[in-house]
């Protein structure tokens, strides 16, 4: 018999660093100092030759940039290192030149609109338009007419929008399994044909829904017609192929080993998806309405042919004409006074805030679904190591 020789643990496992922020700079050093050199010299050699192109210097610095890190790279790693790294910064390079544009906008935003927040907070948020003329100074306007309306449409456009879109989510998820029967088949095909019709709404542009409804209840009805609930039936058209597609996905993701263990306890279809498959995707289902929502809060179309606006005070969402804030931020902005330009500013930062405050809702509920999913198959793994 041949003797093994016993491997010494301790020996095998590299040597940890002192501390990962100086780990992290040595791994990263080529990328640094060739990150951070290309600049200055450009710079310099901008500053003595008396050359000024912000965008040339820019564009000068990247390629220098990418040039030198190749080099150093295949100098000292070798040729699959340098593809690998260089391919990491190319991902990041289109990452940072498509977040460039966003970045620029909310800058823009938030340096017009907080100053007229700062001039008299929290007035403008509690304040309406009714009190406030083109020549009046931003201290005596408010967006709190908006910031109602807004809240209101959209709070009974997501009670329409919820049942519909999770319900067609669920049935489009359960006809996808697997199932040879005639029935199966039936259900795969008509599943085939909503999945279509909902991508189709996806891509109808605001203002055919905007046209939709203020054809069939706001032109019949006259001027009583104009109301916050017209909108929000408007808008949850919007909303709905987005909430749908995204809780189908959602769903998706769900073990399929979790159902098959709740038909096997005998529990019927409708019970497992009701007790078993919605609550494990119950935060993802959450994140998908917040991005519906997100969707619906910032389209004018719809609100602008069938709510109509009003500069003051209207808490009744199915009576009378009602504002939104992204109907009162086009209306500002289309003034030619200047103070109801720099009021449309203002309205974009509170619009903006809470879009971003949903959004980020929605990722930490789309993350808390991961982790409860990853959570029950560890479960189930630890009762049944098996697979049986």
């Amino acid at each position: 018999m041949i003797g093994v020789r016993p491997i010494d643990a301790s020996a095998s496992l590299p040597e940890r660093p002192k501390g990962e922020l100086g780990a992290a700079l040595r791994r990263n050093v080529d990328l640094i100092v060739t990150l951070c050199a290309p600049p200055v010299v450009l710079a310099v050699l901008f500053a003595v030759t008396g050359i000024s192109a912000p965008v040339g210097l820019v564009v000068a610095s990247l390629v220098l940039f990418v040039s030198s890190y190749g080099i150093v790279s295949y100098v000292r790693q070798g040729p699959v290192a340098t593809k690998d790294r260089l391919a990491r910064v190319a991902v990041w390079i289109g990452s940072s030149l498509a977040l460039l544009p966003l970045a620029s906008i909310l800058f823009v935003v938030l340096k017009n609109g907080l100053s007229v927040l700062a001039a008299d907070f929290p007035h403008f948020l509690v304040a309406d338009l009714a009190h406030a003329g083109p020549s009046d100074p931003v201290t005596k306007a408010g967006v709190a007419n908006a910031i109602v309306g807004t809240l209101e449409q959209c709070g009974l456009a997501t009670l329409i929008t919820v049942p519909v879109s999770v319900l067609t989510a669920l049935f489009l998820d359960e006809a996808s399994r697997p199932d040879p029967s005639p029935t199966g088949r039936l259900w795969r095909s008509l599943a085939g044909v909503i999945r279509m019709v909902v991508d189709a709404m996806n891509g109808i542009p605001s203002i055919i829904t905007a046209l939709f409804m203020y054809l069939v209840w706001v032109q019949p009805h006259g001027v009583h017609g104009y109301s916050g609930a017209a909108a929000a039936v408007a808008l949850s058209i919007m909303m709905v192929p987005t909430v749908t597609r995204s809780s189908e996905e959602v769903l998706r993701i769900v073990p399929g080993s979790l159902r098959e263990a709740s038909l096997a306890l005998g529990a019927p279809q409708w019970r497992t998806m009701l007790k078993v498959v919605v609550p494990t995707a119950r935060a993802g289902l959450i994140s998908g309405i917040i991005l519906g929502i997100a969707r619906g809060v910032g389209e004018t179309a719809p609100t602008l042919f069938t709510a109509g606006g009003a500069p003051t005070m209207n808490v009744n969402p199915f009576s009378g004409r009602q504002m939104n804030l992204a109907l009162d931020i086009y209306e500002l902005i289309i003034s030619p006074a200047h103070n109801a330009i720099r009021e449309a500013w203002g309205a974009s930062v509170v619009l903006i805030a809470l879009v971003g405050g949903r959004l980020v809702g929605s990722r930490r509920a789309g993350r808390r679904t991961r982790r409860r999913v990853v959570r029950t198959q560890r479960a189930l793994h630890r009762s049944d190591p098996g697979g049986t």
